[in-house]
């Protein structure tokens, strides 16, 4: 078994500048103010649709990421609906291949330190289910079959595609100090990327 961090990375590079333009082209057609376009007017443009709530227009444009988390936080990505998503799947992976090791690998959860009775307590319990999960399969189980006894805690790899309102949606949800601690770390990272290239629409 495998300890891994979880990880963001976007999917396809992100032209700030070119998606402010464009959200200022479409958001002016409602205005019929497309005459007032000049080289600099896309940032006021689009601060003002945010300030007055004008979000709509952000659907627009839409950000890719690859993310790579446990299986618990991908089962909270995928509830929001408006978003496309492309996910590792158990059914079709089988962990005894050469590309997987003959391992699984787990995301450790960041709430527990080392030397916590707890976080020893998890790391035998992801054993065991690596332990079971290769023993059905070398007694003839399929993998979608074997991946009854995987965890929560089991590596998830999902492409994940949102509009720019919906990805704003996600981070005001998702970053909530109610929200489960492990989403709120994927959000932060999220939203830092996210803020280095559109700060203006992430800030």
């Amino acid at each position: 078994m495998r300890e891994i961090p979880f990880s963001v990375v976007l999917e396809e590079e992100i032209d700030g500048e070119l998606m402010l333009r464009r959200l200022e082209r479409a958001g002016r057609t409602c205005y019929k103010s497309e005459g007032r376009i000049t080289a600099d007017s896309a940032a006021r443009f689009v601060a003002m649709l945010l300030n007055h709530g004008h979000e709509s227009v952000l659907e627009h444009e839409k950000i890719t990421l690859r993310i790579i988390c446990d299986r618990g936080v991908t089962h909270e990505i995928v509830r929001h609906r408006i978003g496309s998503y492309s996910q590792e799947s158990t059914r079709y992976c089988n962990y005894a291949g050469e590309q997987f090791g003959r391992e699984i690998s787990c995301i450790r959860p960041s709430f527990w330190e080392n030397g916590d009775k707890r976080l020893e307590l998890w790391r035998q319990s992801m054993k065991q289910a690596e332990k079971n999960y290769f023993a059905l399969l070398d007694a003839g189980a399929k993998p979608e079959e074997a991946r009854a006894v995987l965890p929560n805690s089991l590596k998830t790899e999902i492409v994940v595609t949102y509009n720019l309102r919906e990805w704003r949606h996600f981070l005001r949800l998702r970053l909530a100090p109610a929200a489960h601690p492990q989403i709120r770390e994927v959000a932060g990272e999220i939203q830092r990327i996210l803020r280095q290239n559109i700060p203006l629409i992430f800030d």
